[in-house]
């Protein structure tokens, strides 16, 4: 029988502020910040390294605004400027992926998560094995059969099960919790009163949004304290609980056209990386270099 395909979808965009909040500042000889590009440049090198990937893209946010923000003008509003020492590094970050012969891809008006998410139903559909490299909740609801989320930072797989522990309902039901208890991290607002362990409750009695307010009146069944409390905020919250779904569902639809073979990973360019890290004064990995052969980083 002959071994499924496997693709590395990897939510580079996280990585990146994960590498630049994690080390201290460091800087070339130019005085341009590194610590986000080297901190980035050595996690992504461990994992060629170890997970041997034939088939392989980075997923970038493009920008701030995309059409969730066109939904809701608050939607991670809460969230800072990139620092200005960020900024300036992003540029070198993807020419180090392009050195490395790493796809990657974003798009303007979306973000990684929605990119990701098309390529992993699009892969799927013809029976390639997904792997999402993120730690992010908010690629939960993608889990499925033939599709795995692996946080590297915590070397922790999750599938279904894993799915179901953190949210209490199946990777499909995801976005109805958040629908009901929304996400402080994006700002999205959910329903004003209802918390997680409520919204995991009533989503596991009545699947969605849809079915739990046609049984508004019926919510004595599920055993919850404060009912009444809480059929008022639903009902209150109603228009915020749709809205809060819709911002928390990543998009399937992104039109991007490729192939499987156009992520095939086939080895770095030895010498155009070796000219990053003179460039970079990133000795170490220089002298890790050997081209175009992943066994000796």
């Amino acid at each position: 029988m002959t071994e499924r395909p496997c693709v590395y979808l990897v939510d580079g965009s996280s990585y990146i502020f994960r590498a630049f909040f994690a080390l201290p500042p460091l800087s070339n000889s130019s005085g341009l910040p590194t610590h986000a590009i080297y901190g980035f440049t050595t996690m992504t090198l461990k994992f060629l390294k170890r997970y041997q990937p034939v088939y392989l893209a980075v997923l970038l946010d493009a920008g701030r605004v995309t059409f969730r923000n066109h939904l809701y003008q608050e939607y991670k509003s809460n969230r800072p400027e990139a620092p200005p020492d960020l900024i300036p590094q992003f540029p070198y970050i993807r020419k180090v992926l392009q050195a490395m012969n790493i796809a990657v891809l974003e798009l303007q008006g979306y973000e990684a998560d929605d990119l990701i998410a098309t390529l992993s139903g699009f892969f799927s559909a013809q029976g390639v094995q997904v792997v999402i490299v993120s730690g992010d909740k908010d690629l939960m609801q993608l889990v499925g059969e033939g599709v795995s989320l692996l946080d590297t930072a915590k070397d922790k797989w999750i599938t279904i099960d894993g799915v179901k522990e953190k949210f209490g309902v199946e990777p499909r039901r995801v976005v109805e919790v958040m629908g009901l208890m929304g996400d402080p991290s994006d700002n999205i607002p959910g329903v004003k009163g209802i918390g997680e362990k409520t919204a995991i409750a009533l989503i596991q009695r009545y699947h969605s949004l849809e079915n739990l307010y046609d049984h508004l009146q019926e919510l004595e069944e599920t055993g919850l304290k404060g009912i009444e409390r809480i059929r008022k905020a639903l009902v209150a919250g109603k228009d915020a609980a749709f809205l809060s779904r819709e911002l928390a569902t990543v998009r399937t639809d992104v039109p991007i056209q490729l192939t499987l073979e156009d992520l095939h990973y086939q080895g770095w360019q030895s010498e155009k990386l070796r000219e990053l890290f003179v460039e970079l004064n990133f000795t170490k990995l220089i002298e890790g270099l050997d081209a175009n052969n992943r066994e000796q980083i």
